[in-house]
């Protein structure tokens, strides 16, 4: 019982009902239209046949007389289908015909209601008929049954009425095996989130493959799940990475302090240990600014500001700005720029990433390596950054695992960093709908990012190489 109460309370009920009674109304205001049409064109098609057989009796009676004109109404009031027929004289007494004598009869148009006399506890049968005067006070009576419309109209409202009971039977059954169905899946749906908030968080909506509305919601709930399952298992590895990372600089500073506590005996000396922890510090808050800044972007709370933005111009203030440090490094500093290049960003966060690139670039690379930013943009293909190096590039096993926070490679361990760069910049390239890729330049490694043709859009390309 409590079952069949959610399906009368289902909203796949409900919206079936209201079919239903949309349906009923409609073939009700059809139904009457039929019938009233049907009506109207039974009389007028009865009227028709009345006149046409008076015009023809009262010919007769012209040529032939009374006589005549009797002899025909025998011979045409035969069969089921016939017309009935009366003839008064002028004091109103029959002369011919089967239909009773009706006092106070006028030409024109009459209903007359006629009952037999072996019918007599009956009701009365109705004749529409049409009251002619021939002349000499006769009267000529053409009449048909109004019980043939009768029947008729009977049977169309026999057949509206059958139909709308079937209708609303297979209405009422259809909607509560609609909505048995749709319970069905929603209790699945609705088991399926008890599971994940129990904390099986692997359980999905199973899809059956039909592609109708609660196979796309699942789908989307489905991929709403995975995106879920996979920021948590980045929060669990950023709060591993951070724990791990985290304790050696955090140990670095204990030990400073403790030392400066046990073994500081001038002031120079505690200064030196305040300096040393200072700096521990420091790069400890960069360290939690660079966290802060990621979830920031993997939020997408910037893309509510984006705006057209010019990326060669935004790679050219980033190249200028990073030309003095190329110098004192030593390092080649090229640019080739596609004028005119827009995208759809932030241009703090895009400076930002090329920003992070060009200074991974000269930090993980020795004296007399060529760094080279090159921008192309094609509206068919989009935008295309490249930061490449023609430096010792990185092993093998370390390019899959460059963008995983905290992650830095043998070769990079001696160098300044907290390892968070690239995690930054592909959060950047992800939200900006941007591909980033990091592959071997043989020597040397390019780092590429594919912004997509909906986003970017160029003139034609310039070659404008800026060297250091």
């Amino acid at each position: 019982m409590r079952r069949l109460r959610r399906v009368w309370r289902s909203a796949s009920f409900r919206l079936a009902a209201l079919y239903l009674l949309l349906f009923t109304l409609s073939a009700l205001v059809l139904g009457g239209a039929v019938f009233l049409t049907a009506r109207a064109d039974l009389q007028s098609q009865m009227a028709e046949r009345i006149t046409a057989e008076t015009t023809y009796l009262r010919g007769v009676f012209r040529n032939d007389g009374i006589a005549g004109m009797v002899g025909r109404m025998v011979e045409r009031g035969r069969g089921e289908s016939a017309l009935d027929y009366l003839v008064l004289d002028a004091a109103g007494r029959r002369l011919a015909g089967q239909m009773p004598v009706t006092p106070r009869l006028r030409p024109g148009w009459a209903t007359i209601a006629i009952t037999a006399p072996e019918e007599a506890d009956k009701e009365p049968e109705n004749v529409r008929a049409l009251i002619t005067d021939l002349g000499g006070g006769l009267l000529l009576v053409v009449g048909d049954d109004l019980g043939r419309i009768d029947d008729v109209e009977e049977a169309i409202a026999t057949a509206l009425a059958w139909a709308v009971a079937l209708a609303a039977v297979l209405g009422i059954a259809g909607g509560l095996v609609l909505s048995r169905a749709f319970l069905s899946r929603i209790d699945t749906i609705a088991r399926t989130a008890e599971a994940i908030i129990a904390g099986d968080l692997a359980r999905r909506v199973p899809v059956r493959g039909t592609d109708d509305d609660l196979d796309r919601l699942a789908g989307t709930l489905n991929r709403m799940l995975d995106r879920i399952g996979t920021l948590m298992d980045s929060l669990r590895q950023v709060s591993s990475d951070v724990a791990h990372d985290l304790r050696t600089p955090l140990s670095r500073l204990s030990q400073r302090l403790e030392g400066a506590l046990l073994h500081a005996r001038s002031v120079g000396e505690y200064e030196t240990a305040v300096r040393a922890a200072v700096g521990e510090a420091e790069s400890l808050l960069d360290t939690f600014s660079a966290l802060l800044r990621i979830a920031q972007v993997e939020g997408g709370s910037p893309r509510a500001g984006f705006r057209d933005v010019d990326l060669g111009q935004i790679a050219e203030t980033v190249v200028d700005a990073y030309l003095p440090d190329a110098e004192a490094a030593e390092h080649r500093l090229t640019v080739t720029l596609a004028p005119g290049c827009h995208v759809r960003g932030d241009q703090e966060l895009l400076t930002q990433a090329i920003a992070n690139l060009v200074e991974n670039a000269l930090r993980h690379t020795p004296a007399g390596t060529r760094i080279e930013v090159r921008l192309t943009c094609d509206p068919g293909a989009g935008a295309r950054l490249v930061v490449a190096d023609d430096g010792p590039g990185v092993a093998a096993e370390d390019l899959p695992r460059l963008l995983r926070r905290f992650y830095r490679g043998e070769r990079s361990r001696t160098t300044p960093g907290n390892g968070l760069g690239l995690s930054l910049v592909d959060a950047i390239a992800h939200l900006h709908g941007a591909d980033l890729r990091l592959e071997h330049a043989g020597p040397g490694l390019r780092v590429v990012m594919d912004f997509a043709p909906s986003t970017a859009a160029g003139r034609s390309v310039r070659q404008n190489p800026r060297v250091s």
